[in-house]
């Protein structure tokens, strides 16, 4: 599962780019965690939520992550929660067939009673547990989205 931490540029901080990237596999061990410093001017850390500071992001070249990314996404199903938001910062595409977004599955949307489930919702409810109480972390978020995936995959699937 992959999840993305991003944080603001341009005007108020309100357009988002990438700060972070966070892959674990199916058993939810880390196999890619890094930052990655924006090539414009940071005007907001967003740092109550995305847990990124302007010392984390002083090394990682995008190109070189945006690669990394991309090789090891290659031939694989992408499991993530909302995962056009982390595809379109990274400027990468999968394809459909090969990816599970959590909160795009409706089974899930009934449970959580929306159509747009949070990731938060979607993880007491089916997991029990609290995430994202304070700041975010992107390796959290893909291991919950990851123990979401492995609960519903054989439905799925």
């Amino acid at each position: 599962a992959m999840d993305c931490e991003m944080v603001g540029v341009g005007p108020e901080g309100i357009e988002s780019t990438l700060a972070r990237v966070s892959i674990v596999n199916y058993h939810g061990c880390t196999i890619l965690d890094r930052f990655v410093r924006p090539r414009e001017k940071v005007t907001d850390y967003r740092t109550w939520v995305s847990g990124v500071r302007e010392e984390d992001l002083r090394n990682g070249n995008f190109a070189d992550v945006q690669k990394e990314v991309s090789a090891l996404l290659d031939g694989r199903i992408l499991v993530g929660h909302a995962l056009s938001n982390d595809t379109t910062v990274l400027l990468l595409s999968h394809p459909r067939h090969m990816t599970r977004d959590t909160s795009k599955y409706s089974p899930l949307q009934g449970l959580a009673r929306t159509k747009r489930p949070g990731l938060k919702t979607l993880a007491k409810l089916v997991l029990g547990v609290d995430i994202q109480s304070g700041e975010h972390s992107s390796i959290v978020d893909a291991r919950a989205t990851m123990a979401i995936y492995r609960s519903q995959k054989a439905a799925w699937e």
